[in-house]
């Protein structure tokens, strides 16, 4: 999102933690209503517009907002999706955006409450992990012919019971509701969701073995050091790695690995 929009979204965020923190009010809750309203809007492309015409009073359409919703969600929606259209966006999808990413957020304040943050990022993790080895899941669940029930029906199978609800939760929504994105992009904006919750930095540590307990303290103590700030260690094993580990954060890439050194002997050999 660009300038406006930005603006929006930071204010909006700023509103909801403010909901949350608040124990009275029911999060998950919160989230369901925002994901309906976020499917309202996806569905009524012209009510979207309506909503955020800077042409009208920003006033007027958070009333507007207030006497559409105000029987079909409850209180802390109502407010938090007319306190969004009160503000300017740059386009009209950059709202149903922004009210999708609340509901997200709203699911994972749940979580946190609960404290079971980790185990949700960590399941968020594993089940991407998992979509990408199997790609006759990865195509059951992405499946334009197949219907929504159907691949709501396969994510129960497989996660529940084995899940937390909120992992659950998020990601029926996810697949239920892709928007134009790959169910890859999906998860790995949940995954940055979940870490932002905490103030953390998401680093990806693939390596040979599985790393001790001790060495993974050892490596995320080095990480915040070098990053200042508190690092989540998501961690994969590649047998190919041959050694060593690699990490990645966002797009920058260390990789300490024993293949990456044996490839930059042979090319300096070749040269």
């Amino acid at each position: 999102m660009n300038g406006a929009s930005r603006e929006a979204l930071a204010s909006a965020r700023e509103q909801l933690d403010a909901l949350t923190d608040n124990p009275s009010v029911d999060a998950a809750k919160l989230a369901e209503e925002l994901a309906a309203v976020t499917a309202l809007l996806d569905r009524e492309v012209s009510l979207r517009r309506v909503l955020t015409d800077p042409a009208q009073a920003g006033e007027a359409r958070a009333e507007l907002a207030q006497r559409l919703l105000g029987s079909q969600v409850g209180g802390p929606t109502a407010e938090l999706v007319s306190g969004m259209v009160r503000s300017r966006w740059s386009r009209s999808r950059d709202l149903a955006d922004a009210i999708e990413e609340l509901a997200h957020s709203a699911d994972l304040a749940a979580a946190q409450r609960s404290g079971a943050l980790d185990d949700v990022e960590d399941e968020l993790f594993r089940f991407g992990r998992i979509v990408a080895s199997a790609p006759e899941l990865r195509s059951g669940l992405t499946s334009s012919t197949a219907t929504t029930s159907a691949k709501t029906e396969l994510l129960h199978s497989l996660l529940g019971g084995r899940a937390n609800p909120v992992t659950e939760r998020l990601v029926v929504r996810l697949v239920g509701a892709p928007r134009g994105r790959s169910l890859e992009a999906g998860l790995d904006a949940l995954s940055k969701l979940a870490a932002h919750r905490r103030d953390r930095v998401v680093a990806v540590v693939t390596s040979a073995v599985p790393l001790s307990e001790g060495q993974r303290q050892r490596l995320g103590a080095a990480l915040a050091t070098v990053y200042g700030r508190q690092i989540h260690l998501n961690l994969d094993v590649d047998p190919e790695v041959l050694g060593g580990v690699q990490v990645r954060i966002g797009d920058e890439v260390i990789n300490g690995t024993i293949a990456e050194r044996l490839d930059e002997a042979s090319r300096r050999m070749a040269g």
